[in-house]
């Protein structure tokens, strides 16, 4: 492995520089010890949908790093074609319905409040990435037009998978995409009933509701297509199922990308005009917080413009905004993992100066986390952070 990977770097940063990714955040109802949010990252440790001791101390230990904010791994929502393989092989995708699984969950809320942070569970549907497998391999799963995406497109998932998946299945009916608003509304409930402190929403990376947005995997021709109106109508109506579930108290999340595991060049709105007409109906619907799924947290959102996607969505409505890609270290996520890793790096005067600047709020840390449970402490008292290694993503510690 290159020495650049092995090294570790000694961050200063217990200065005013960067002090305001220490302050606290008020979300609706709760308060955020800082600005440092815990990134959702798939982990797949909880056999049968159940989050057990392992996964518990997992997040625990992130919580007692300092982070202000978990989001967790997605979550299979209450729906028989919710979660597969998905390309990512047999893992044990966890489930937020059920009494194991909610039992779980709940040791898993009360260890990360016991040592003062904040968690969101990340409702999952994989829809058109989903290949069987999962608690209900015999369930069909769901693509608004039977398409999983255009081949030859520049894809991150291997090429053998995408072969099994292009040919075409049956789109779903009206009356099918019911039934997964309201087991997104259910998920959503148990949320709340086992004490978690929000609601995080996974619109990204074409899972279903990325595929409901995205053009080329949505061909419909009824309300739920056609145009950015119809396109964005299902990730709508289930924010609108889950802020009913949640009452006005509970903050909600929404992450969204332009790109895709079947095309990383994709968009979903190829301009600020478009972008509004996604981001508005659902900021209006009871999003608190749109969680930018970014490659890089500076990337620029559209041509002839710096500014970030984070920083046009809140250029254009009234909420707040994450950003995430590569904070803490100097690669990408799927540069990092062709090099087997990543050396750390100290970005974070450039992260908290666009804090400064209002082009977001929240900051999501992913890999530097899974790397480093203490990562949060560090940046704030000025100690190396450690590198990201591949194989922490096949580890739980």
């Amino acid at each position: 492995m290159p020495d650049a990977i092995g090294r570790v770097i000694l961050v200063a940063v217990a200065d005013n520089s960067v002090r305001n990714l220490f302050e606290p955040v008020d979300l609706r109802s709760i308060s955020t010890r800082n600005r440092i949010v815990m990134s959702p990252m798939t982990r797949g440790f909880c056999p049968d949908g159940a989050p057990g001791p392992d996964v518990v101390h997992y997040y625990g230990r992130r919580a007692r790093g300092g982070v202000g904010l978990i989001v967790t791994e997605g979550i299979g929502i209450d729906h028989p074609a919710a979660v597969g393989s998905a390309g990512l092989g047999e893992k044990d995708i966890p489930e937020l319905h059920g009494d194991r699984a909610l039992e779980g969950w709940q040791q898993v809320v009360d260890a990360v409040h016991s040592a003062g942070a904040k968690i969101f569970p990340q409702l999952w549907h994989q829809g058109p990435m989903r290949e069987g497998g999962g608690p209900h391999p015999d369930a069909p799963s769901s693509r608004p037009s039977g398409l999983w995406g255009p081949p030859g497109r520049k894809a991150l998932v291997p090429r053998k998978y995408i072969e099994r998946m292009l040919p075409p299945t049956r789109p779903m009916t009206e009356s099918e995409i019911q039934d997964v608003i309201s087991a997104y509304a259910r998920s959503a409930a148990n949320a709340k009933a086992v004490g978690f402190d929000g609601v995080a929403i996974h619109a990204a990376h074409g899972y279903l509701i990325d595929s409901f947005l995205w053009s080329e995997t949505n061909t419909r021709t009824d309300r739920y297509g056609g145009d950015i109106e119809g396109r964005t109508r299902f990730a709508v109506e289930v924010v609108a199922a889950v802020r009913e579930a949640l009452g006005p108290e509970l903050p909600i999340t929404f992450r969204l990308s332009q790109w895709k595991q079947q095309d990383v060049n994709a968009h979903i709105a190829r301009t600020p005009e478009e972008l509004q007409q996604i981001i508005a109906p659902l900021a209006e619907a009871g999003v608190d917080v749109f969680d930018t799924s970014t490659r890089r947290f500076d990337g620029p959102a559209f041509d002839g413009s710096e500014l970030t996607l984070a920083g046009w969505i809140k250029a254009l409505v009234p909420t707040m905004t994450m950003s995430v890609g590569g904070i803490g270290l100097e690669t990408e996520m799927y540069a990092s993992l062709a090099a087997e890793g990543s050396a750390a790096t100290n970005n974070l005067p450039q992260v908290a100066e666009k804090v400064r600047s209002g082009e977001f709020d929240l900051v999501g840390v992913g890999r530097a986390l899974l790397a480093d449970p203490d990562w949060v402490r560090k940046a704030e008292s000025g100690e190396p952070f450690l590198p990201f290694r591949r194989d922490a993503l096949t580890e739980l510690h």
